[in-house]
């Protein structure tokens, strides 16, 4: 990010976002390109805690409200409104997928997952899971999308959860969901395990 400068999203372009969300739904910061204004001291740790110059943000609704006008361009985050765009900082991923439910079977079960900001998302063509392992531990990072180029980092609880739901598919151990297969590791580097 650019260096920063001292830039407070004003109360005009918030209170534009809000009305912009019609019956529980987002706001189209797809449609909004506003300039760009500088850098916000704000960051998502990876747990999706967010900080406000360096203090956790407490009011839930308040963080609710920023996830829903956060967009990603170019690898980077940014709270968007319809007139002005800062840059903000996130550590991994914006959200955390801290549940799912499963519904069928094989390669007809459906995984639902809900990040801890309220957001849902059926995994799928359109709402992949991936899974990235370090180079160095083979600890995985299991991740689905969630939004326009938005993912969740899918908590170790979750994950534990569905690995008991994995199959063996091509070569690959992995998941199901909505028709689509997604490889978590190859099922050669399972043996032994």
């Amino acid at each position: 990010m650019s260096k920063q400068k001292d830039v407070s999203p004003s109360a005009e372009g918030i209170a534009a976002s809000v009305k912009a969300v019609k019956n529980g739904g987002l706001p189209p910061v797809h449609l909004w390109n506003p300039p760009f204004c500088g850098d916000l001291d704000m960051r998502i740790a990876r747990d999706g805690t967010w900080f406000y110059l360096g203090t956790p943000i407490g009011r839930f609704e308040l963080v609710k409200l920023f996830s829903s006008i956060l967009k990603r361009e170019d690898g980077k985050y940014f709270l968007v409104t319809p007139v002005e765009k800062v840059g903000i900082t996130v550590d991994d991923a914006p959200f955390v997928a801290v549940d799912f439910e499963s519904s069928g079977n094989g390669d007809q079960q459906v995984l639902t997952f809900e990040t801890h900001v309220g957001d849902r998302a059926v995994a799928g063509a359109d709402h992949p899971i991936r899974v990235v392992r370090d180079s160095e531990t083979g600890e995985p990072s299991p991740y689905v999308l969630i939004r326009a180029d938005l993912e969740a980092l899918i908590d170790r609880k979750s994950f534990y959860r569905l690995v008991d739901l994995g199959a063996h598919h091509e070569g690959w151990f992995g998941l199901w969901s909505s028709g689509e297969f997604f490889p978590v590791i190859p099922s050669a580097d399972l043996e032994g395990i």
